[in-house]
């Protein structure tokens, strides 16, 4: 959430960078700076008649210490009281309004974003294109799940619904093996592994930014007011929740695997068949918490770190800076890495590295204490590493062949084979 002095002193940017990103309700902002002045109006006049009213009670307790009459001063006092309560209720409401507005604008995007990319298209930066299929048959990640009978799409359909793969025997192993080995290397690299709850409160995911943003697609359970998680990026950063952090302990630096569970409405169509999207799927996530002055740094070394990630599985990849129409609402820059499938003749993204600067720590209250004693809030950075039902998909489509499917050698000793075979 942006804070309401930058809005105040930075009007013209914020609406510049809300513009970016192609936000078009920048009649929210003047609404917030009315707001805003009317409230601190109603807190100026809150205050003048509290510090009255306790001198008042003050006088009062002296004039009946010396045995005098105080009925025409508890008079001015009882109405004081009622006035103060009265803008009490103003302040309040006020305060309600002005919230509720803020939560409805998105993170500044930094001026690496571009408003316009080529088409609105976004920037890609780095590209590692190169298939390697073993044999000129080339069969999807769904028939090759069918095929070797890695994955059950109808068990998992009768089971939930459509978008609930049931994985089983090898596919089962491989899908463990991947999550196992993502978070040994992010513990290898310096994460804490955090094992999470999937299930959060409204303020663990308002905090984060999903709300309101993100709430159609979430699911929601009514009768506890409670949200299944859509990433694990939610119960992670709120680790760290109200907590106020030295500097010599920056950055924090955490990972952990969650299932994630979406509702994707309106996501039909061939090229959402199988693994592509899914209503519940496995993410490893990494989170970093800094200060402002080495978050930009800490960006670049993530980017680096997931890249590398993606190298040791031998996949074919691309790195993007997306354009300001695509960041999240909680990013002020965002880098995607996507795998080319070269059956589905389609890039498909997994993982997403964003700086989210200071706009969940204002919302979560997550602060450091400087050097000099000052306290700041935290930057906070967050990235899939990785997101593993595409991997998957183009980890069996790339290494096919007509009896078998290669593991990559960075997961034979998680998978404890170096080869997917036919089951008879």
């Amino acid at each position: 959430m942006l804070q309401v002095s930058f809005i105040r002193e930075n009007r013209e940017k914020v609406i510049e960078g809300l513009k970016t990103r192609k936000f078009y309700k920048i009649y929210l902002i003047d609404r917030i700076l009315s707001l805003d002045k009317e409230k601190r109006k109603i807190q100026f006049q809150y205050n003048e008649y509290l510090a009255a009213y306790n001198n008042l009670s003050k006088e009062i307790g002296k004039l009946f210490t010396n045995g005098k009459g105080t009925q025409s001063l508890r008079s001015q006092s009882l109405k004081l009281k009622s006035e103060i309560h009265e803008l009490n209720k103003k302040l309040s409401q006020k305060s309600k309004l002005l919230k509720e507005a803020l939560l409805k604008i998105p993170n500044i995007p930094y001026k690496l974003v571009k408003s316009k990319f080529v088409s609105e298209k976004n920037e890609i930066l780095y590209n590692c294109h190169s298939s390697h299929l073993l044999n000129k048959k080339k069969l999807t990640h769904c028939e090759l799940a069918n095929k070797f009978h890695l994955i059950d799409w109808k068990l998992g359909a009768n089971i939930s619904k459509s978008g609930f793969p049931v994985y089983i025997g090898q596919g089962a192993r491989l899908q463990r093996a991947l999550v196992q080995y993502f978070l040994d290397k992010n513990i290898r690299a310096g994460y804490i592994e955090y094992a999470l709850p999937y299930i959060v409160n409204e303020s663990s995911v308002q905090g984060t930014g999903q709300l309101p943003d993100k709430e159609e697609q979430m699911y929601y359970i009514t009768r506890d007011f409670l949200y299944l998680i859509p990433t694990g990026e939610i119960p992670l950063i709120n680790c760290f929740r109200d907590k106020i952090l030295p500097e010599n302990k920056l950055p924090i630096k955490a990972t952990t695997y969650t299932p994630c569970f979406r509702r994707e409405a309106g996501s039909y169509g061939a090229n959402v068949r199988g693994l592509n999207r899914l209503h519940q799927f496995d993410k490893v996530e990494i989170v970093q918490i800094s200060t402002p002055e080495t978050s930009s740094e800490i960006l670049e070394e993530m980017v680096k770190y997931v890249q590398g990630l993606l190298m040791n599985l031998n996949l074919p990849f691309r790195l993007l800076r997306l354009c300001g129409r695509d960041i999240g609402f909680t990013s002020a820059i965002t880098y995607d890495f996507e795998i080319y499938s070269s059956i589905q003749k389609r890039w498909l993204e997994v993982s997403s590295i964003s700086n989210c600067t200071d706009f969940q720590t204002n919302r979560l209250n997550i602060r450091y204490k400087n050097n000099g004693g000052k306290i700041l809030f935290c930057h906070a950075l967050n990235g899939s590493a990785l997101a593993l039902p595409r991997i998957l998909a183009v980890l069996l489509e790339e290494n096919q062949d007509e009896k078998e499917i290669l593991i990559p050698n960075v997961l034979v000793s998680y998978t404890g084979f170096e080869k997917i075979t036919l089951p008879f």
